[in-house]
């Protein structure tokens, strides 16, 4: 056979062979082991290489299929796991070198023709894929350089084309400066520290078949579009890995720069820009570019251009080109005339060039391109060896070269640094004409400028010092130019802009100074464009103003030329709003850092400049306005001049109020004066009251003054004609609001002096307040009493004005009242005298104003608690804040109408909240249903008896009025009570009562509701359960249950409204009416209910009532799950109230008794039988039977657990609760008998059991079980004569025992019937284990221990199986562990060594790695819930011994456990968590009993390998918290471990630090989980305050500590909350650090990671250490 087939050459070469046979031979070939052939795999290489090349250089000829055909048989040559397999062991195949030109010519031609137009292209794609796969098949392009580049170019033109296509047929939007920033922001991050190496990808080898299709033709199917991307974007990772490995040999650097600079760098860059861009754009998609593959090109691009462009051995030609001759004298090297002379200029001119991009991309790709150049060159030069200052001059000098090339009139503004001894200053005459024009373009150059200076600025490369004195402040000229070209070139509408200017004042305050009454006026005063983005730029430039004149002790000086901008016309209209709430915030930060003086000095600016300049300005603008009008009444001259005139003061009122708000926040922010102030601070700040006095009685006499004038222009105004009363009544309405912004401003001067008086003179004795000082000189005793009356009688401000019109002015002049009303209350003296009461009476209805109140308008309105933006549209809320806020001083001066118009109004608030859903609200913003909610949940309602008494009458009202509305079919004499007016007197409670009893008696049902009475109804019930009841009086109390209680017994859902199966508004006002009548129940006062009606009625009607509406089918539309929650109300109510009953010994015996008798009397046992079918006449649905018989089983099981949880309080009560629990144990038994059997109904047999639920089933016989047993231990009654009694229901409890074992894990399961079947085998453990007690006495101990032994051994094996079942999930074992716990406790306390020995070999033989290996982590999973559980349990002294015996042994376990289960991000939810979990338990128990520190070592070790990396959030969350309490375990109960395994520990808690600071890094998307990281954060908080505690093991690590936080956080940007608390907790140990810590970090960090430092530290002296020195003083 091998003759046969040893031809096959021949006939390959053979010209007479068709080319289709020769294909076929070859294939044949190839798959074929008989096939003899010399070297075959070579040859026939190179005759399938060499048959391609002869076709492309038109030697042979032959059909488009075969040509096909050759490239796909090439295509699995290479691919081949054959060749790759001979390839690994050694054996040497070359390919022709021709192969490389015939790839790159196919390249070439699909880059001309197109990618669609070639049929094969994705084919040509794979060769070069399975071509580069192999170092020995890549050889071909990697032995020669330019090859290599010359592949990388023709590649990246494609990617673009393909890009570029995608990008035009599916435009971004024109809106994308968001994108590019963060496309910018992408540029600047951080190199992966692994280093480019580590990035380089594994060959990818093309996972085919050996054996090619053997039918040449066959042709192939096309390929998609998207395929060709995928497969193109592919190869090129892996040819910009291959280029990157080639550059990296070279040994020529000139060479590699020459090569990228002349032909890669366009189309790297380029392809960058649109790899970037496609991260926002829809094509990303279309392509199937993987993220993670476009995140890798792009490094690979960086690392390519970096080394390329900037190498070490370029430093002396960088030099050359840029510094000045003076700068590089005697640095030149004597190699300096070979290479490329002028690498920027190159460099440039390459990004300037056209005609390599889209002519719509070229701004943007360079202006991105620019910040990536500078990144670069800082990474590459700033830290070479040698002068570090040097290297700093140099890339600034580069920083020079770069700005320019943007093109945006930079050029022209500023200077080279050559000519920088000529003046920088340019006048905008001289400006050259801008070449950018469209706001994108402008974005984009602000963008780069942005980033260049950010880069700077993060490089250190500016040092204002060596600057000034070395270099005669060329870098100082370079940054000055250019905010003079920014301001000259303003572009207020675009974010970057301010954050350039940001950037400029974040280097040197001084660039900005000369044109900070310009930069004022753009970011501050006068900003036109109101956009959000361009809002919080805006924002960021004040605060960042604000902080910087802090730090430097001059923001007075800041102020000063603030107010001198303010003073200024407004440019376009009137001036916004001069604080928002962000900058108020600022401002209040920055108010506290500075001394008292300088705040005074502000505040005395502001008075200086109000009066000097706006005062004046009013008035003489006031005596123009006259002459003009006399003017025109004489001859109608001047109206426009008078307009004019008119708008001048609109605008000067408004600074009126602006700067009084400033004059506002500033005095509410400063530090008080106090007793340690010096007195001329002290006498600083009573001159400025006086000022402030002074300024506000000028404003409101300026306003009086107005209104005479107004008065008389208005009497000679009335003769004019008809035609000449339009203009009038024009500056009329601007004049009025002049005068209202003026009242508002001058009553907010006149509040703040007050409050800023009365606070400064009641800490700082020094002080002398304006009040008692105007008292001293008044002849009127009572100064404050007098200024009370002119407040309520309008004296303050003029009558024309009528303040009611002006939200604002309301609220001040209410806020001043209360501020006198706080005087006179602080006045013993005043109080006593006699006007005094009548004064604060009307002084706190004018503070409530009912009438608005009353008028409450519709819908929600916000306020965000800013005095100065209270509008027509958010005064209600501030208003009902200063009531809400205020009422223990204004309560006790209401009438008794005033405090139910308090009431009505939070009632109505409150239920307007339960339809308002919040959303769109921001946070820290107040409404009045929030305030409502506040003040219902706060102890403040429950201390005003007035207002609470009031507030639930006034629920008592709406709940009777829904009752009336509802149909009442027959008379009730309960609501013609309520006809009379309320049930606030005795009788009316009497009658409600008689209704009860009658109801309960006879069934009858007096109120038919609704499904819209009934959700109204559940709406006030919503309210009454977040009232404390115990700030119920005794008539309140009673009044509010009695009506409750009626509602649950006379009230009814109207039949028509049944059938529904979607109505379960009954239902759901069913289970909120128990809930508040359960919490009710608990108030301190209930005893005035029990005396109205004993406690054994309610509990008789109420059961009786709910029976009744079982059985009339009032509850057939319920649902399952909701049925089960009503029965839970009802359970908890009568537990409750039996507890009630008992611990308030209120007639026990009586009250049980008459209960008991209700629930076991005969009615009761027959109810509980389903009737049979000659019934079903009545009652068509049989499960409403049912549903009653749940229900009685339901209150004889809540009534029994209330009655045993209180046995063992006395003799006596006990003696009467076991009667009790024998007589309802004995009518459990036949119920449950009973219901278990099956019945028939009609022609159906059906499982009443199975109806109720098997979890209710077991709960009722663990009840029962209970009662047996808690009675039995009391040894009461029979017992005492018989105490060996055995159990009255033992057959049932073993057939539920044996039930419960076959059904426990055999399927899916319910969780509340695990967690009932659990209690149940407690309870029977503990049965037979007290019963087999007494069968040792009796009848042997070998038989009824062996009976123990296999009760125990059988629940071991099923607890074993059930957690080893696969449909348990974990949130599922977590609920399940508490009665696990509760099983285990009951099996272990009496427990002998052999059974617990039993136990731990169940333990052994669960934590073997093996199966976890083998993938079967369930049959682990049980040995480690169970350790841990077991840990917690108490032991019999000998097995305490065994457990920490063999402790040692199943950590050891457990951690080998743990390593391997980290290895697999899958198993850390399920299996790795539970398994650190129990070993944290093992730790913590084990205080003290594990002497080896050996093993607590191996936890830290396994704790390094728990997976915190590309977790979910609650798996994240889980994870932490695992890994965090073992943490905490280990330096809490294991302190020995911490002197010689503190580096351990650490580096276990610093990938906590680096886990919550990568997780709880700011993103741009709404971020919903951020209570997960922020609790987090809090633990690392709490962990950094216990290092510090134990601060003797970790001295001499605090430094490291530190440069492990500092160096993680200059990586990321935290989020504000996270932040806060990380910082705290390292402010602990930055208290650790000695002096010579602080000096290693500071000489020792890197330059980024320094700045942070220095950050962190700068604060932590500031704040931290201050107040900790501060504290120490008082500390002995």
């Amino acid at each position: 056979m091998a003759a046969v087939y040893s031809g096959i050459h021949l006939k390959l070469k053979n010209p007479q062979t068709a080319w289709e046979d020769k294909l076929k031979l070859a294939r044949f070939a190839w798959v074929s082991t008989q096939c003899l052939l010399p070297n075959k795999e070579q040859v026939l290489l190179d005759w399938c290489i060499h048959a391609l090349t002869g076709w492309y250089n038109k030697k042979v000829d032959f059909s488009q299929n075969v040509l096909e055909g050759l490239w796909f048989y090439l295509d699995d040559l290479l691919h081949s796991r054959k060749l790759h397999s001979l390839l690994k062991h050694g054996k040497t195949i070359s390919l022709r070198r021709n192969m490389a030109q015939l790839l790159l010519d196919r390249l070439q031609e699909c880059a001309r023709i197109g990618l669609k137009s070639v049929v094969c292209m994705s084919t040509v794609l794979s060769v070069c894929q399975g071509l580069l796969s192999s170092p020995a098949l890549s050889s071909v392009f990697t032995t020669k350089y330019e090859l290599i580049g010359d592949l990388l170019a023709k590649l990246c033109s494609l990617a673009c084309n393909e890009l570029q296509q995608s990008l035009l047929t599916e435009p971004m939007m024109t809106e994308s400066v968001t994108c590019k920033d963060e496309m910018m922001t992408e540029c600047l991050q951080p190199r992966p520290t692994s280093d480019l190496e580590s990035s380089l990808i594994e060959p990818v080898t093309k996972d085919s078949s050996d054996q090619p299709e053997l039918d040449a033709n066959k042709s192939s199917p096309k390929p998609k579009e998207n395929i060709h991307s995928a497969n193109l974007f592919e190869v090129l990772l892996q040819v910009l890995s291959c280029y990157l490995s080639v550059q990296r040999q070279q040994a020529n650097p000139n060479r590699v720069s020459t090569m990228v600079t002349n032909q890669l760098i366009q189309p790297l860059i380029l392809l960058r820009h649109l790899l970037t861009s496609g991260d926002f754009a829809p094509s990303h998609t279309h392509l199937r570019i993987r993220q993670q593959l476009s995140r890798d090109s792009r490094i690979k691009i960086d690392s390519i251009l970096q080394l390329a462009l900037f190498p070490s051995e370029h430093l002396t030609f960088y030099k050359e080109e840029l510094l000045p001759s003076k700068e590089d004298s005697g640095k030149r090297g004597p190699g300096g005339a070979k290479g490329p002379l002028k690498p920027v200029s190159a460099i440039l001119s390459k990004l300037s060039a056209r005609g390599y991009c889209d002519p719509s991309l070229h701004y943007t790709v360079k202006s991105n391109t620019l910040p990536l150049l500078f990144k670069f060159f800082l990474e590459s030069y700033a830290k070479e060896r040698g002068s570090e200052e040097a290297h700093r001059m140099l890339c600034f000098y580069f920083l020079t070269k770069l700005v320019p090339a943007l093109e945006g009139g930079l050029d022209g503004q500023i200077l080279p640094p050559a000519n920088a001894d000529q003046p920088a200053s340019v006048s905008p005459e001289q400006t050259p004409p801008l070449p950018l024009r469209s706001p994108e373009s402008w974005s984009l150059a602000l963008l780069a400028v942005e980033s260049l200076l950010s880069q700077a600025l993060s490089a250190d490369i500016y040092n204002v010092a060596a600057d000034r004195i070395r270099y005669e402040e060329v870098q100082f000229k370079f940054y000055r130019a250019l905010g003079q070209m920014l301001f000259n070139q303003a572009q207020p509408r675009i974010p970057a802009w301010y954050r350039c200017l940001k950037m400029l004042l974040s280097l040197n305050h001084l660039i900005l100074e000369p044109d900070l009454d310009q930069l004022l006026s753009s970011a501050w005063v006068n900003s036109e464009c109101m956009e959000a983005r361009v809002q919080r730029a805006r924002q960021l430039v004040v605060c960042s103003l604000l902080q910087t004149y802090t730090k430097l002790r001059q923001l007075p000086r800041l102020f000063s030329e603030l107010l001198t901008v303010i003073r200024q016309p407004a440019l376009d209209g009137l001036q916004p709003l001069l604080l928002s709430e962000g900058v108020s915030a600022s401002l209040r930060t920055c108010l506290l850092d500075i001394p008292a003086s300088q705040g005074l000095e502000i505040c005395s600016l502001v008075l200086e400049s109000i009066r000097g300049y706006i005062l004046p300005g009013l008035m003489r603008e006031e005596s123009e306005t006259e002459k003009m009008e006399i003017d025109e009444a004489g001859n109608g001259k001047g109206e426009n001049e008078g307009i004019k005139v008119a708008l001048e003061r609109e605008d000067a009122s408004m600074k009126l109020f602006s700067l009084s708000h400033l004059l506002h926040v500033v005095l509410f922010s400063l530090k008080t004066l106090d007793g340690t102030s010096p007195l001329p601070v002290v006498r600083q700040g009573k001159a400025l009251m006086e000022m402030m006095q002074q300024v506000a009685n000028e404003s409101l006499l300026l306003l009086s003054t107005e209104n005479i004038a107004g008065k008389a222009n208005a009497r000679s105004v009335k003769g004019t004609p008809r035609k000449g009363k339009q203009e009038p009544e024009r500056k009329s309405k601007v004049g009025s609001l002049w005068q209202q912004n003026t009242q508002e401003a001058a009553l907010l001067l006149r509040y703040t002096l007050v409050e800023v008086d009365t606070l400064f003179s009641i800490h700082c004795s020094k002080f002398t307040s304006l009040q008692t000082s105007t008292a001293s000189v008044s002849e009127d005793d009572a100064p404050v009493l007098t200024h009370i009356q002119k407040l309520l009688s309008g004296e303050v401000v003029p009558v024309s004005l009528q303040p009611s019109r002006r939200p604002m002015s309301c609220l001040l002049l209410k806020l001043l009242t209360l501020q006198q009303m706080k005087k006179v209350l602080l006045d013993s003296t005043l109080l006593s005298k006699p006007g005094t009461a009548a004064l604060l009476n009307t002084a706190a209805r004018f503070i409530l104003a009912k009438s608005e109140l009353q008028s409450c308008p519709h819908g929600e309105q916000v306020w965000d608690g800013q005095i100065a933006s209270v509008n027509v549209s958010s005064y209600f809320v501030a208003h009902w804040y200063l009531v809400t806020s205020n009422l223990p001083l204004i309560a006790p001066y209401l009438s008794g109408e005033d405090v139910g118009c308090v009431a009505d109004t939070l009632v109505n608030s409150l239920l307007s909240r339960q339809t308002d859903d919040g959303k769109g609200r921001r946070p820290g913003s107040l409404t009045v249903s929030l305030v409502s909610s506040q003040l219902l949940q706060s102890p403040v309602l429950a201390e005003l008896p007035s207002l609470f008494s009031a507030t639930m009458c006034s629920l008592t009202q709406r709940i009777v009025g829904v009752l009336k509305a509802a149909h009442v079919p027959k008379v009730c004499p309960t609501l013609l009570k309520f006809q009379e007016g309320g049930i606030g007197a005795s009788t009316h409670r009497e009658a409600i009562v008689e209704d009860i009893l009658a109801s309960s008696k006879t069934g009858e049902t007096f109120v038919f509701l609704k499904d819209t009475q009934s959700k109204e109804l559940v709406d006030l019930l919503q309210i009454l359960t977040n009232i404390n009841p115990d700030g119920m009086n005794s008539e309140d109390l009673s009044s509010i249950f009695l009506l409750l209680f009626f509602m649950l017994t006379s009230t009814s859902s109207q039949l028509n409204q049944v059938d529904p199966p979607g109505s379960g508004d009954y239902a759901l006002f069913l289970l909120k009416l128990l809930g508040v009548m359960t919490r009710v129940l608990e108030g301190r006062n209930f005893q005035s209910v029990l005396k109205l009606i004993h406690g054994g009625t309610l509990l008789q009607a109420s059961v009786s009532s709910l029976l009744w509406l079982s059985n009339n089918g009032r509850f057939r539309a319920t649902g399952g799950s909701e049925w089960l929650d009503f029965i839970k109300a009802v359970q908890s109510f009568i537990r409750t109230f039996v507890q009630l009953i008992i611990i308030r010994n209120s007639s026990v015996r009586l009250n049980l008794d008459q209960f008991a008798s209700y629930l076991t009397s005969k009615e009761m046992a027959n109810a509980q039988i389903v009737p049979s079918s000659s019934a079903l006449a009545d009652k068509p649905d049989p499960r409403a039977c049912i549903l009653s018989v749940h229900l009685l089983l339901a209150s004889l099981t809540s009534f029994s657990q209330a009655m045993t949880s209180n046995l063992g309080r006395s003799k006596q009560l006990d003696q009467t609760l076991t009667q009790m629990i024998e007589r309802t144990t004995a009518s459990l038994g036949p119920a449950v008998e009973s219901v278990l059997k099956p019945q028939t109904v009609g022609q159906s047999v059906i499982q009443p059991a199975s109806i109720l639920g098997q979890a209710f089933m077991v709960e009722v016989v663990t009840v029962m079980l209970d009662c047996e047993l808690s009675s039995h231990s009391v040894g009461v009654g029979n017992k005492q004569k018989d105490p060996h009694l055995p159990l009255s229901h033992v057959t049932l409890y073993r057939g539920f025992c044996h039930q419960i074992f076959k059904e426990i894990s055999c399927a899916p399961r319910p969780l509340d019937f695990l967690v009932s079947s659990l209690h149940f085998l407690s309870a029977y453990y503990k049965a037979v284990e007290k019963t087999s007690g007494e069968t040792e006495e009796t009848r042997g101990k070998e038989k009824a221990g062996k009976k123990l032994d296999v009760l125990y051994m059988q629940i071991l094996q099923n607890v074993h199986r059930l957690l080893t079942a696969s449909w348990l999930s974990e949130s599922d074992v977590c609920k399940l562990k508490p009665a696990l716990q509760e099983l285990l406790r009951h099996l272990l306390v009496k427990s002998t060594t052999g059974r617990f020995n039993l136990l731990l070999l169940l333990i052994r033989e669960g934590l073997v790695t093996g199966k976890l290996r083998a993938g079967n982590y369930r049959e682990v999973l049980p040995a480690a819930i169970i350790t841990e559980l077991l840990s917690c349990c108490q032991l019999p002294e000998p097995c305490t011994k065994a457990l920490w015996l063999i402790a040692p042994q199943i950590i050891s376990a457990m951690v080998f456990l743990v390593k391997s289960s980290a290895q697999d991000v899958s198993l850390t939810l399920p299996f790795t968590i539970p398994t650190v979990t129990s070993m944290t338990s093992l730790l913590r128990q084990g205080e003290g009993l594990i002497s080896n520190p050996h093993h607590v070592i191996l936890v830290l070790g396994a704790l390094q390998l728990v997976p915190l990396n590309h977790l979910t959030p609650s798996v994240y969350q889980s994870a932490f918290l695992a890994v965090h309490e073992a943490l905490f375990a280990i330096i809490q109960c294991h302190p020995q471990v911490m002197l010689t395994a503190a580096a351990s520990f650490l580096n276990v808690f610093y990938r906590l630090v680096a886990s919550i600071m990568q997780e709880g890094r700011q993103r741009g998307d709404t971020d919903t989980d951020g209570d997960v990281y922020l609790q987090c954060s809090r633990l690392i908080e709490r962990m950094y305050s216990h290092i510090a505690a134990t601060a003797e093991s970790f001295t001499t690590l605090s430094a490291f500590m530190v440069a492990q936080y500092v160096t993680e956080l200059q990586k990321v940007t935290l989020r504000p909350d996270v932040k806060l608390h990380l910082t705290e907790g390292i402010y602990r140990i930055l208290d650790m650090c000695m002096e010579q810590d602080i000096k290693f970090l500071t000489a020792g960090l890197q330059m980024g990671v320094r700045e942070v430092f220095n950050e962190l530290y700068g604060s932590y002296t500031h704040y931290h250490k201050a107040q900790r020195q501060g504290e120490d003083k008082y500390t002995v």
